[in-house]
């Protein structure tokens, strides 16, 4: 009886096992931007609705359309009087307001609280 080797005797296997070797070489090359990536959702989603409804000055149900995306918000509130948005996706939770005329929607550095529902 010959020996073979490993990728000779099970070719889909080692395909299967080099693949997922890659994808992890991948995931530590870039595990920060990987680790940054659930603030995207609900930043996004923040700003642009903020921008979209106080700059702009559009109807609220055009701008839930406008920032509406293929990874949904978890949670969403618009607080009008303080006009200031805030949004949750991936577990991270973003809140973005209004400052002024001439600088439109900005970033708050702490979220707001979420009310209850």
């Amino acid at each position: 009886m010959s020996y073979r080797p490993f990728i000779q005797r099970r070719p889909f296997s080692a395909a299967l096992l080099l693949l997922l070797a890659a994808l992890a070489g991948l995931a530590w090359q870039y595990r920060a931007d990987l680790a940054a990536f659930p603030a995207i959702i609900g930043a996004y989603s923040a700003k642009e609705y903020c921008s979209c409804r106080y700059v702009m000055a559009n109807p609220a149900d055009y701008c839930v359309g406008y920032v509406k995306q293929y990874l949904p918000t978890s949670a969403f509130f618009d607080d009008a009087a303080n006009k200031r948005v805030t949004a949750r996706g991936l577990g991270s939770t973003q809140s973005a307001a209004w400052i002024g005329p001439h600088e439109g929607c900005r970033l708050l550095p702490q979220a707001a609280a979420l009310p209850e529902s």
